[in-house]
């Protein structure tokens, strides 16, 4: 396998950087990760545009045009002979003395990683997967925000190291108030009956979230397709009592869930529909782009 480095493809095995990179030593930087169909990188302007927000919130200088980082993705896809894959860009302050002033790097490090992709077991989209509720919080929003695609994902670490003891797939985390947000690396939706009506639900931004790309098509498609959708500050015991759950995010897409803590649900109809509704939106968007 092959790296893109600082305008370089290297080989996997030399492929390093610096112990004094500012992205290893403080976790300064930031990424996106993509997901190839048949060559053709998915919502791929989105991404670049979520990464270029990244970088203005944290003030670092990107040092590519869009163009020239499409580029060096289709370039490393092809070096690696990949065409079903997963990417990831990640661009840290760079190398300098050791500090926390941005201003002891004099450039960015550049990296792209592409793997071939690998479905996920078919028996997680018939049946579903577990998730538990962490003890470890969000970060506060008023202390980093979550608009930053950020390397500093401790807390993130620290609540999969629980799901984990709990053999448990994914963790969803509360806010310091006790609102739903978002697992370690999904959003999450959830759907409650009202009168007879299906409501598709999610965190809002307000708690402190992502808003995540995928996310954001799914609530299109749920509108599309008439089903209501309400963006709310949520507690624990409202996803308790849902009649269906899944997460998402770029590389799992739709996942249901059928189980949050001792609570168990179906795979059911709403999933089922968005399930379907985005892998059309797929192909109609690799129709169109490829």
């Amino acid at each position: 396998m092959h790296v893109y480095i600082n305008n370089r493809l290297i080989p996997e095995s030399k492929a390093k950087v610096s112990v004094f990179d500012h992205g290893f030593l403080y976790g300064d930087g930031i990424y996106e990760t993509m997901r190839a169909y048949e060559g053709v990188v998915f919502m791929l302007d989105e991404h670049i545009r979520r990464l270029y927000r990244s970088a203005s919130l944290i003030q670092l200088a990107i040092p590519k045009g869009a163009a020239e980082i499409k580029s060096a993705i289709h370039k490393t896809l092809k070096a690696n002979s990949l065409k079903n894959a997963y990417i990831r860009i990640t661009v840290s302050r760079g190398s300098g003395k050791i500090g926390l002033d941005p201003a002891l790097c004099e450039k960015p490090t550049f990296i792209i990683i592409t793997n071939e992709f690998k479905d996920y077991p078919a028996s997680f989209y018939k049946k579903g997967v577990r998730l538990i509720i962490s003890s470890v919080k969000r970060n506060l929003k008023e202390a980093i925000n979550p608009q930053i695609k950020s390397l500093n994902f401790l807390n993130n670490i620290l609540a999969k190291i629980e799901a984990k003891k709990k053999k448990a797939y994914e963790a969803l985390m509360l806010n310091s108030q006790g609102h739903l947000t978002e697992g370690t690396i999904c959003n999450v939706f959830f759907v409650l009956k009202k009168k007879n009506k299906s409501v598709l639900c999610t965190p809002s931004l307000d708690c402190g979230i992502l808003d995540g790309i995928t996310r954001n098509i799914v609530l299109e498609l749920a509108k599309k397709h008439g089903i209501t959708t309400k963006e709310s500050k949520f507690k624990k015991e409202d996803i308790y009592r849902a009649s269906e759950v899944f997460i998402t995010n770029t590389t799992m897409e739709i996942m249901p869930v059928c189980k949050v803590d001792s609570v168990s649900y179906q795979v059911g109809s709403v999933t089922k529909l968005l399930h379907e509704a985005y892998k059309e939106n797929v192909r109609a968007y690799l129709a169109k782009v490829g």
